[in-house]
């Protein structure tokens, strides 16, 4: 049962990576997967969770067991999907008030290489400021003002996901992994930030550098709306824009403030700022005709929310919790330790690992694998252990650099992040399309950023 487990999960994987071949939404692909492989691993419970404490002689409910674990995870993936419902929801919102006209007329360029440089910076700082899955979901709305045709818009989507998670790394609230890592201690806002800023933007400026001698001319912006009553959205004023833009971005901002200030999850935060955006549509359109009133309300708006990418985000989540609960995870971290020892080794396999499978139980897994070490446990350490032990510090060079490689190493594959999830379900990008044009970029930036961190350290 344990090794079907795998097989079920590398199947999936092949189906959600050949969607197009097959002609099966990912999302129906990776659901069965997830489905599967929780009921591969509760039908086999009784051989697997005794692997998994070696020694115990006491009765396991190993049904029970299961139960339990697959709750814990939903709880935890629920909250990424009402954060991710709620972002989606603000943007939407947003669009259809044509709020992003408000930023996309200042883009006047129309230059293929000046249009790449300003989204890949705009996202970058962006992701910083939210993170990684929002600042995602909003530019790829604002490519949809600024460039016509899927084909032409995807190779800057693909830079908008490299530029998402490299510019989360290097910021506490920017990926859920450094997330994570800070809220357990591993990190400090400050110490990330100066560590890991310059190894982030290098991993965006290689990507960008090599697609400046590509591309060339300029790209198509999308044609004017038809001039039919049906197609026409309901016209917004001025003000009704800005509004909406203003409370919109502001809502989505204040998810982190939100969360310093009540320590309750971000997707509270999200709930909080869509409720107000609702209230406030709701006051904003009460005089108008409901045919007008019901595209500009959530109501409306929640119609044209990509339900098909949420359900695939469950059912990926799902997939890898189970793999994680059966222990399978655990074994790859641990095969890692002992075949390369090597910090750095072990950093950049997790990194391109994480592009395979989720990051954040890799991340999980790390964290309770390798000691937080403390000023007193290094120096009651033996000569020979204290070198080793002081990379575990807090701010220590493993625990800066698993942040930066399993914030940035999922860029390598689309499905590898949550903002190329995000991003492959709002664009329809197939999987192997972005292996052809966007993961080469990806490796050669992530291993940029890399050799950076260690230059970095070569020079202190």
């Amino acid at each position: 049962m344990y090794a079907l487990m795998a097989v079920v999960f590398v199947l999936g994987y092949l189906c959600i990576a050949f969607e197009h071949q097959l002609k099966v939404d990912k999302a129906a692909a990776a659901l069965l997967t997830a489905v599967l492989s929780w009921t591969v691993l509760i039908l086999g419970a009784d051989t697997i969770l005794p692997l998994l404490q070696p020694g115990s002689h006491d009765p396991i409910d190993s049904s029970g067991v299961v139960v339990t674990e697959l709750r814990h995870h939903l709880g935890e993936i629920a909250e990424i999907l009402f954060f991710l419902l709620g972002a989606m929801t603000i943007v939407e919102l947003i669009d259809s008030h044509e709020g992003f006209k408000a930023i996309t007329d200042r883009i006047k360029t129309r230059k293929r290489v000046h249009l790449l440089w300003i989204i890949g910076f705009l996202t970058f700082f962006l992701s910083a400021a939210l993170d990684n899955l929002t600042t995602t979901i909003v530019m790829v709305s604002l490519l949809r003002k600024l460039i016509r045709g899927r084909p032409e818009r995807w190779l800057y989507v693909g830079i908008v996901v490299i530029a998402a998670n490299a510019g989360g790394a290097w910021s506490p609230i920017g990926d859920v992994t450094t997330t994570m890592l800070w809220i357990g201690g591993q990190i400090t806002a400050p110490g990330v930030i100066t560590g890991l800023f310059l190894p982030s933007l290098v991993c965006l400026l290689l990507p960008l550098l090599i697609l400046s001698f590509r591309l060339h001319g300029e790209a198509p912006r999308p044609r004017a709306r038809a001039h039919l009553a049906e197609s026409q959205p309901p016209a917004t004023t001025p003000f009704e824009r800005n509004l909406v833009l203003g409370l919109g971005i502001g809502a989505l901002l204040f998810v982190p403030i939100f969360k310093t200030v009540t320590s309750l999850p971000p997707y509270m935060g999200i709930l909080f700022g869509l409720g107000v955006l609702w209230v406030t549509t709701e006051f904003l359109h009460r005089n108008k005709h409901a045919d007008h009133k019901h595209p500009l309300s959530v109501v409306g708006v929640l119609r044209k929310v990509d339900t098909p990418s949420v359900l695939f985000f469950l059912g990926i989540l799902l997939a890898v919790s189970a793999l994680a609960t059966a222990g399978h995870l655990t074994q790859v971290a641990t095969a890692l330790r002992e075949s390369f020892g090597n910090i750095y080794a072990i950093n950049y396999a997790i990194g391109l690992l994480s592009a395979v499978v989720d990051n954040v139980p890799l991340v999980a897994g790390s964290m309770k694998m390798y000691p937080l070490v403390t000023p007193g446990m290094l120096a009651a350490a033996a000569p020979g252990e204290a070198g080793w032990l002081a990379q575990f510090i807090v701010d220590g060079k493993f625990w800066e650099l698993l942040a930066f490689c399993a914030g940035t190493g999922g860029s390598t594959l689309i499905i590898g992040s949550a903002a190329g999830v995000a991003a492959m379900g709002m664009e329809k990008i197939s999987f192997t399309w972005y292996v052809k044009r966007v993961s080469l970029l990806a490796v050669l930036g992530y291993t940029g950023g890399f050799v950076t961190y260690i230059g970095m350290l070569a020079l202190q």
